[in-house]
């Protein structure tokens, strides 16, 4: 009594080449009563564990017994001169060869997803660090936003206490500001944060400059950097700004 007790196959081609690997046999020369009984015999266990047998298997089946029963009717001696005589089992060796190609190229392409996962890709990044503009422009020294409100404390506290009793509207702009920290930079390579008060006196100014900075810096137009023991900034123009 034939016993089987297999993984479950993805179809009945699959099948079909298991049973060919398993017993070493040439696809090219498949002994058709021998797969045809190990083939049925798996239905019939399928049929015995009440699962359901999926119509190709069926099919498959079908095939094989149809392929049989003409391989054992006798057969008319091909004429002197004519092509070798056709035999039943051309068409299933093609499916079988098709299928096994496909199966091995779909192994391969797994095997390559598995090194495709183990790969971390390091992406994409822009170049965010500023051409060096002197023996100071080192990234230890390219200030955090902690030096920056240093900075920026630094300049309020040293600007005259002006005392005011009137709200008014800032006399400059975030863009004003902008386009005079980008004209200063045209004219040098490097401008220091405290020397853009020059002409203002008012807190609010600096408020605004301050904000322009950030600003300018947010849009990758200018880059600072600090020097120690100084509680100022310097500001240049990075190569790529408009």
């Amino acid at each position: 009594m034939f016993r089987i007790s297999l993984e479950e196959f993805e179809g009945p081609l699959d099948l079909l080449l298991f049973f060919i690997k398993r017993d070493e046999l040439d696809i090219y020369n498949i002994p058709v009563s021998k797969i045809t009984g190990d083939f049925i015999a798996y239905i019939h266990a399928m049929q015995r564990l009440n699962l359901e047998v999926a119509a190709e298997f069926i099919y498959m089946a079908s095939m094989l017994m149809s392929i049989k029963a003409r391989m054992l009717l006798p057969r008319e001696e091909p004429e002197a001169g004519d092509a070798d005589e056709f035999d039943p089992r051309t068409e299933l060796v093609q499916r079988l060869l098709e299928y096994k190609r496909i199966k091995e190229g779909a192994a391969e392409l797994e095997l390559l997803g598995f090194d495709r996962a183990r790969m971390f890709p390091r992406g994409y990044f822009e170049e965010l660090e500023p051409a060096v503009i002197d023996e100071m422009d080192e990234p230890v020294n390219r200030p955090t936003l902690y030096h920056l409100m240093l900075a920026y404390q630094s300049v309020l506290d040293n600007m005259p206490k002006v005392r005011t009793q009137n709200v008014t509207d800032a006399p400059v702009t975030v863009e004003e500001q902008s386009a005079l920290i980008m004209a200063r930079l045209g004219e040098r390579v490097q401008v220091s944060f405290s020397s853009l008060f020059t002409e203002f006196r008012e807190a609010i100014v600096l408020v605004v400059t301050f904000l322009a900075v950030l600003e300018l810096c947010r849009n990758h137009k200018i880059s600072v950097i600090v020097k120690e023991g100084v509680n100022d900034f310097w500001i240049s123009q990075r190569d790529h700004a408009d």
